[in-house]
């Protein structure tokens, strides 16, 4: 088996994209919480994400969500994040908190609606090229609660004719990335239920449209990695919103529920192509309810990259060879081999080669940065859903 020294360079390709949502006051269908250092505006977002990549180096993309990052100036947001180090990434788009979107939005039987629906994304394309940013992401909370309630294939058919409409207005290097959940809020059917259905919309509108997947919005026992395979195999995997889940889209630290399972998607990123390559987006989309914000981002990160260090330790040659030759236990003994070692030490000395320290939740902790916008941010609206 290879030595984490053996992949170090490779460790260096690795970057992971903040949500700016992260670093708002999130909650659950009954309550959001506050807590004390919230930030209030898309400024502070950016200046927390920018933490994240101060300690932990992983993390220089920053994703923005529309209208809830809306500023007066988006070249003036742009600065600010260079000024600290970071980029304004993905633009995400919202088309589940208006009462005119209740029963659909690029869906909806109202062409008036769906106009509107179609509207806001090309705002979102234009705050991109004002951001500089590749990405627009669209996830859709569009379906169906009851039976014979609506016609699904029509549904299907408005999407197509909606995303087609915004597809013409992307840039010549921007994307289209379709996002997919199988349930929730809507309980009977979801327009993008499945990576399938994701891949039918964005293969009929051209090459650059790709899929997002995201790691919470799966029935539980699903393989994600055959998942991903089959996208990287397709050449439509455009981005991860990685997180972990319980029951529902619980937007957990990532790997909270299962570490095995995001060392074997990882392993299929690594296998078919999709690390270190800049068409393949690795993103966080998670929601700290009741843990601290910042630390919680540094968490995720350094979970991302402590089970991309495992994958890149799998003996391919070795695995190869077993499974070529029949050898069932011997294949799984290597894979499993890579998954159980211990590579916290080695990624410590990884970081402090490169100048960082080699226990960023502890550095972030005693930074006293915490307990600076405890104090300074007294008074004003904190940044929570819908803000």
């Amino acid at each position: 088996m290879p030595h984490l020294k053996d992949v170090a360079p490779q460790l260096a390709q690795q970057a992971i994209e903040l949500p700016s949502w992260a670093f708002g006051n999130s909650g659950t269908r009954f309550k959001v919480f506050g807590s004390a250092g919230t930030a209030r505006d898309p400024f502070e977002k950016i200046a927390d994400a920018a933490q994240v990549h101060r300690y932990t180096g992983l993390a220089p993309v920053v994703a923005l969500h529309i209208p809830w990052d809306t500023v007066e100036s988006f070249a003036d947001l742009r600065k600010h994040a260079e000024d600290l180090g970071v980029q304004l990434g993905t633009v995400n788009s919202n088309t589940f908190q208006d009462d005119d979107y209740k029963l659909g939005a690029l869906t909806h039987t109202d062409a008036t609606i769906r106009r509107k629906a179609i509207d806001h994304h090309l705002e979102c394309i234009d705050v991109m090229d004002a951001t500089g940013s590749r990405d627009l992401k669209i996830w859709l909370a569009e379906g169906s609660n009851y039976p014979g309630q609506a016609d699904l294939r029509g549904r299907q058919d408005r999407l197509a004719e909606s995303l087609a409409t915004i597809y013409e207005r992307i840039g010549e290097n921007q994307r289209l990335v379709l996002e997919y959940k199988f349930f929730e809020p809507a309980f009977y059917h979801t327009d993008v239920p499945d990576w399938g259905t994701s891949y039918a919309q964005v293969s009929a509108l051209g090459e650059r449209a790709v899929v997002c997947l995201d790691t919470g919005h799966h029935a539980p026992g699903t393989n994600i990695e055959f998942i991903v395979m089959q996208l990287l195999r397709l050449g439509k995997l455009g981005s991860f919103d990685f997180n972990s889940r319980f029951y529902a889209d619980d937007d957990l630290i990532v790997g909270a529920a299962d570490p095995f399972q995001l060392f074997r998607i990882l392993f299929e990123v690594v296998r078919g192509g999709g690390y270190g390559n800049p068409d393949v987006a690795f993103m966080l989309d998670q929601c700290h309810n009741i843990e601290q914000k910042i630390p919680g981002q540094i968490r995720s990160v350094l979970n991302v990259q402590e089970m991309t260090a495992r994958a890149l330790l799998v003996d391919t040659e070795a695995l190869t060879a077993a499974q070529e030759s029949g050898d069932v236990l011997g294949a799984n003994a290597i894979f499993m081999d890579a998954f159980y070692t211990d590579v916290r030490p080695g990624l410590a000395e990884w970081r402090e080669s490169r100048g960082l320290p080699a226990d960023p939740m502890k550095a972030y902790a005693a930074s006293g940065y915490q307990q600076q916008i405890e104090t300074d941010r007294v008074g004003g609206a904190q940044a929570s859903w819908g803000a």
